[in-house]
């Protein structure tokens, strides 16, 4: 069970993962060696994935974000593991998840431009395996993105 320290940890390199285990273990009210003991604890037991820059896709050129619900001929795994593996290879698709109501995927996807993405969706995106049909619409602004998980309810146990 997570305790005010793990949660602690946790809420902390969700903000900053680049913070030296000194600067962490200093917020978290720990010394150096038992925060790193909790921190590696973390990562072994699964809460804690893995560290990764967040990078502005409009400074790298992506300037489409898509949201595209993908449908599936039927839900059988039959069906939806090669349009799984197939999603899982496209790099432009940068989130997939199941969805409930219409379509079987939802898809997160990022282009240059338009003109990029129409070729994707036509060329690529409608010729995976076992598709029916195609919906898309496009970020016109991000009011929110890449926010940490809430952590709260955790310390209500």
């Amino acid at each position: 069970m997570l305790d005010k320290f793990d949660l602690a940890i946790l809420d902390e390199l969700q903000r900053d993962g680049r913070l030296t285990n000194a600067e962490l273990a200093a917020r978290v009210g720990l010394s150096a060696a038992p925060c790193w003991r909790r921190v590696r604890a973390l990562e072994e037991a699964g809460y804690i994935l893995g560290y990764r820059a967040e990078i502005d896709r409009h400074r790298i050129g992506l300037g489409v974000l898509a949201f595209v619900r993908l449908a599936a001929e039927r839900n059988a795994a039959d069906i939806t593991r090669p349009l799984e593996d197939a999603i899982c290879a496209l790099p432009e698709v940068v989130s997939c998840h199941y969805i409930s109501g219409t379509g079987t995927f939802e898809l997160q996807v990022v282009s240059p431009d338009l003109e990029a993405f129409s070729r994707l969706a036509r060329e690529v995106l409608l010729n995976l395996p076992h598709v029916k049909d195609l919906q898309t619409s496009f970020s016109l602004g991000e009011v929110k993105s890449g926010g940490a998980l809430p952590l709260g309810h955790l310390s209500r146990r």
